[in-house]
């Protein structure tokens, strides 16, 4: 409880990193190539609720749009999460489809085929023939997360990962989610994922987006220790001035 507590008056900070909104970067050119079905031509505005970007943040900005232009979200989510977890029981069966060096259309063949024995939608078949075509099946995993972040953003949930050098006792755990869900406001749903790292000595850090609250030990000694370097500087700098004036 006693951490909960340190914490609660600086959460508010919280307040302010949600409200700082970017826009979303382009989509890559090469998705639109064999990514379509014809729901998805129609002309539909979708708002991708959370700007990614690099590589796998526009790939999986993508299927977003055309999962939600087609009502198939959550379908989508479920057999893209099937195929990682897949690709991690049977990961010699899959490492093929991965490897740059097997021609593209052998890629695409296995990816039709793995696609049609497991009945999956044409927005997700579609989606990961793009990816064989253009040699990022290695990337599925990066891409999968991303496009969690975008499903759970969609449903207004907020995923926080708190560090601790051991694992909240429940009535911590909640409290600390109350708190957090007050300060996030309403409409959002708050989902705690906890991680234990001793590392961090002790105190919290809290993560969410792109964005570190780090109140751990750890990091309050860095700063104590890089103010002890800057005052050991400052006080050389001025003894040393105060030698070359010396009669």
């Amino acid at each position: 409880m006693a951490t909960v507590s340190r914490i609660r008056s600086s959460l508010s900070v919280f307040n302010k990193i949600l409200r700082s909104n970017s826009q979303l970067s382009p989509p890559h050119p090469q998705l639109s190539k064999g990514f379509s079905t014809s729901s998805v031509q129609k002309e539909q505005k979708v708002k991708v609720p959370l700007a990614l970007f690099g590589g796998s943040g526009n790939y999986a900005s993508a299927l977003y749009i055309a999962a939600v232009k087609t009502n198939a979200l959550e379908k989508v989510e479920s057999e893209i999460l099937d195929l990682v977890e897949a690709s991690k029981k049977a990961d010699t069966y899959f490492q093929f489809t991965k490897d740059l060096s097997v021609p593209a259309e052998t890629r695409v063949k296995a990816i039709n085929e793995i696609c049609t024995q497991a009945k999956f939608s044409d927005v997700t078949k579609h989606f990961l023939v793009v990816l064989a075509e253009n040699g990022r099946l290695r990337n599925l995993d990066t891409i999968a997360k991303r496009f969690v972040e975008l499903t759970m953003a969609h449903k207004g949930e907020v995923k926080v990962t708190v560090t601790s050098v051991i694992p909240l006792p429940p009535e911590e755990e909640r409290e600390l989610k109350e708190t957090l869900q007050e300060t996030l406001g309403q409409g959002k749903k708050v989902k705690v994922e906890q991680k234990v790292d001793p590392s961090i000595l002790g105190g919290l850090v809290v993560e969410f987006g792109q964005k570190v609250f780090d109140m751990s030990i750890k990091s309050r000694a860095r700063q104590m220790e890089r103010q002890d370097d800057l005052a050991l500087a400052y006080n050389l700098e001025r003894d040393s001035a105060g030698c070359s004036t010396a009669p």
